[in-house]
């Protein structure tokens, strides 16, 4: 569907009962406008153009493909909401997504990367799952078919879908979809598979990651050729979302990993916090950019060999959310020899480079280990994120102690420290994301340089808003202390204790515990290295606590304690 601005429709113009208010976008199968009925919620409604609806035999197969498609019930879909196929003015509508389409936010807000790009991922493979679940195949995810809504996308526009039980009505000659998101089989004149939506997600996961299309642009002949030859370029795509997006466009769909499989992996990358839906920002009105000039959908004919029901859902734990299932209509695919499949299921006899966790260093998978070479990192296990927790704790007590040493100093050097570490937090994502948008360049290491004392002053009001945090919270542990009657010294302690710990977890604190993570995890792996930390940590802890007990408390550069003249009980 070719870009357009919104235009105002004329005032008071309707179809079906709908009140057409802005015109979003064009194809070759109609318009679509955003529009209302009175009292209900916006839609987007497309109106057909007569050519597609020119006759009976073509408003029945529309009345059929929209019975089709009215079974997807998914989240991640942008699922019809109403059709009249035999109306004066045939309309089908959707539900409305407020938000740019993914090639225009990439060309925006630059490529993903990380976990929303690992969001975004798998929120396409499970909208694609519930496309498949009804017997139907896209066959034309592209970026401009995907919207943003926030941080989710939503997979639209299905154009001609067809079941799999329908006849074969495609004109001879004619090309459905956009060559540099179609699968090589297509190109070459076969049906399509499951296997091929898997290549088109693939690919347009890869744009997503890198900010271009993974076969290049050009003329449409010069793409295609790359699409068969599978000469795709992924050189800055996320090295933990690479191994398998290269599976995934591989020319010989039986080497490709289904979607079941993909959704499993995709399942054990994301965080368990990011199995909820995230907050959604939308925008209060964006195009709906539809950039190809035939809106097409397609399914496999009836001569595929139907694909086995137990590799079809073995791959997955759990169904798409909020999918209906019907009991017929299975997507058909060929099912390729096992020996084909080895590829995919075994290791590559390759070296492969896995993130950890923690991402401050690469490990190399020797070729012949058991896990895939795209198999995600292990998570860390009980025992290790005890570690952790204990290290936060002791670092923790060790500012405790030197609070009751020295109040004014050692605060004074947290405030420094974590100024320091967001400052540079930020110049790191910074220098990150330049990279991943136009990769590395001989200047970046000035240009990081030269941006030092921007990052510095932009971190201030993150450092004093997370300050001001911890201070209040310090004082309130300071009123605990009062009325339980400690002394000074411990209620030093106990304060200092209460300020490391929220600098630690307050507002804007990722930025403070990411570099100091990227130190302490590694060392939270190993029962040796973590053993000695702890050791340090805690011998520092004694040692300041016993020099605030033996030599009392320094209020340097102040001559005495605060409120010196007030006679507290307990503190005198």
């Amino acid at each position: 569907m070719t870009t357009s601005r919104p235009e105002q429709a004329p005032p008071g113009l309707r179809v079906g009962g709908y009140e057409l208010l802005t015109r979003l976008g064009e194809g070759g199968m109609g318009v679509v406008h955003l529009a209302r009925r009175p009292g209900g919620e916006r839609v987007a409604l497309k109106v057909l153009r007569p050519h597609i609806v020119g006759d009976d035999e073509a408003r029945h197969r529309l009345a059929r493909e929209v019975n089709s498609l009215s079974r997807i019930k998914s989240r991640r879909v942008a699922e019809i909401v109403d059709a009249d196929p035999w109306g004066d003015i045939p309309f089908v509508a959707t539900r409305y997504v407020p938000g740019l389409s993914l090639h225009d936010h990439v060309h925006e807000e630059g490529p993903l990367a990380g976990a929303d790009l690992v969001w975004a991922a798998s929120c396409l493979a499970e909208a694609l799952a519930a496309v498949h679940e009804v017997g139907v195949l896209h066959r034309d995810i592209k970026p401009s078919n995907v919207l943003m809504e926030g941080r989710t996308p939503i997979l639209i526009d299905f154009g001609l879908a067809r079941v799999a039980d329908d006849p074969k009505l495609t004109h001879t000659g004619w090309l459905l979809g956009t060559p540099g998101y179609l699968a090589p089989e297509i190109l070459y004149g076969d049906d399509a598979t499951a296997a091929s939506d898997v290549h088109s997600w693939a690919a347009t996961v890869a744009f997503a990651g890198t900010g271009r299309p993974p076969f290049g642009r050009g003329p449409s002949v010069a793409v295609m050729d790359r699409v068969r030859r599978g000469e795709h370029d992924l050189a800055d795509l996320d090295p933990v979302l690479r191994p398998a997006i290269e599976e995934a466009l591989d020319p010989d769909p039986s080497r490709r990993p289904s979607l079941p499989e993909l959704r499993q992996w995709l399942d054990r990358l994301l965080p368990s916090r990011a199995v909820r839906e995230p907050d959604p920002f939308t925008m209060p009105m964006a195009v709906a950019t539809l950039a190809s000039t035939q809106d097409t959908t397609e399914v496999v004919g009836r001569g595929s060999e139907p694909l086995p029901a137990d590799r079809w859902r073995s791959g997955s734990d759990r169904p798409a959310a909020s999918v209906t299932t019907p009991p017929t209509s299975p997507v058909h695919a060929p099912e390729p020899p096992a020996q084909d499949r080895a590829p995919w299921t075994e290791p590559r006899p390759r070296e492969t480079r896995v993130l950890p966790e923690d991402g401050a260093t690469e490990a190399i998978r020797e070729p012949g280990t058991e896990a895939p070479p795209w198999a995600p990192p292990p998570r860390a296990g009980g025992l290790e994120r005890f570690r952790r927790g204990t290290l936060v704790l002791a670092g923790a007590a060790v500012v405790g102690a030197g609070v009751a040493v020295a109040p004014y100093v050692t605060a004074l050097v947290a405030v420094v420290v974590t100024w320091l570490l967001r400052s540079g937090s930020l110049a790191g994502s910074a220098a990150g994301a330049r990279r991943q948008l136009r990769g590395t360049k001989w200047y970046d290491a000035p240009q990081l340089l030269l941006a030092t004392p921007w990052h510095a002053l932009a971190a201030v009001p993150g450092v004093l808003l997370l300050v001001t945090w911890s201070l209040g919270l310090a004082m309130a542990a300071a009123l605990l202390c009062f009325a339980a009657g400690l002394s000074l010294t411990p209620s030093l302690g106990v304060i200092g204790l209460a300020l490391a710990l929220a600098m630690w977890w307050g507002p804007g604190s990722s930025r403070l515990r990411r570099p100091v993570q990227r130190l302490s995890h590694p060392v939270a792996s190993r029962g040796v290295p973590w053993f000695l930390a702890m050791l340090v940590l805690v011998a520092a802890a004694a040692g300041l606590a016993s020099a605030a007990s033996s030599n009392g408390t320094q209020w340097a550069p102040a001559a005495d304690r605060p409120l010196a003249d007030v006679r507290l009980p307990g503190w005198l």
